[in-house]
């Protein structure tokens, strides 16, 4: 049987240095994706969305590996695109306004078919309230500069301006503020959490 690191064949998008800025050039990748908004400490709607999306990431792995092509690969990590229409809400930290797109990366070899195939699986074996809502499309951010956080979520402030210092001397932020989630914070210790931090840019 085939086995793929897909980390490991993205190893610029998927590994960040915890001690310096770097750029990166994103290609094209599809992911499964859910929009949303809210405080994800307390929305049940950013809950179902995730639930779902490893739900259908997961059925569509097991697919895979009992199909004739019988690939192996590892369910890439869930990611979350951050912003708000008015960005003084995000920076303010006011997470009732916050909108969101969570997604997982899927391997290239995944097809809009396999993906409906996966949704209807899934359904059938348990009620989601977000699988409805689940889209599987192409995602480009191109330019990006991004650095590793280690700790707490509520301790990423520090780490996001060193990243748009680094941004506002070589050049200006666009698109969205972007979050990749190392860890299973449910086994690891919050000091121990790593999370990708990443932000599209121009110079």
């Amino acid at each position: 049987m085939e086995k793929l690191d897909l980390k490991k064949q993205l190893k610029s998008v998927y590994h960040a240095s915890a001690t310096a800025v770097t750029e990166v050039d994103v290609p094209a990748l599809y992911f499964l994706m859910i929009d949303g908004h809210g405080d994800p400490n307390s929305s049940s709607h950013y809950a179902a969305a995730v639930e779902a999306l490893f739900t259908v990431a997961y059925t569509l792995k097991f697919m895979v590996k009992k199909s004739s092509t019988a690939i192996d690969y590892a369910v890439m990590p869930l990611e979350g695109l951050w912003w708000a229409d008015d960005m003084a809400a995000f920076v303010a930290d006011r997470k009732n306004e916050w909108r969101w797109t969570m997604m997982i990366m899927q391997p290239d070899f995944i097809t809009a078919g396999m993906v409906a195939d996966a949704i209807a699986t899934a359904g059938r074996k348990k009620p989601l309230s977000a699988l409805d809502q689940l889209r599987f499309e192409s995602f480009q951010e191109g330019p990006c500069a991004q650095i590793l956080h280690k700790g707490p979520f509520s301790e990423e402030g520090p780490t996001i301006d060193r990243l748009h210092q680094y941004i506002d001397a070589h050049g200006q932020l666009t698109g969205k503020h972007h979050e990749i989630y190392l860890s299973d914070i449910r086994k690891a210790a919050p000091v121990n959490w790593k999370t990708i931090i990443r932000q599209p840019f121009t110079k």
